[in-house]
């Protein structure tokens, strides 16, 4: 199985190190990782970022103990896709 995560960090900068923290956690399961956020004008961040992961395949429980760490922080939202 296939399974790829989007992760809508409502406080970017608040939260990055928690973030990261959980992603060193995890990592080995990760086989792609790519971060969006919005620049509202140039030279700026937005406080919003996005990001997508790819899980390595046969780690499903590894991905749903991620998935039920990042649920506990306040401003994220968490999408996951399975195929």
């Amino acid at each position: 199985m296939r399974i790829i995560m989007g992760i809508l960090i409502g406080h970017r900068e608040e939260e990055a190190v928690k973030v990261q923290e959980l992603l060193t956690k995890y990592g080995c399961y990760i086989k792609t990782r790519l971060g969006l956020h919005d620049t509202p004008t140039e030279g700026s961040c937005s406080s919003k970022g996005l990001l997508i992961l790819e899980f390595m395949p046969g780690n499903e429980k590894e991905v749903d103990a991620l998935e039920a760490e990042l649920k506990k922080l306040e401003s994220f939202v968490v999408k996951r896709m399975e195929f």
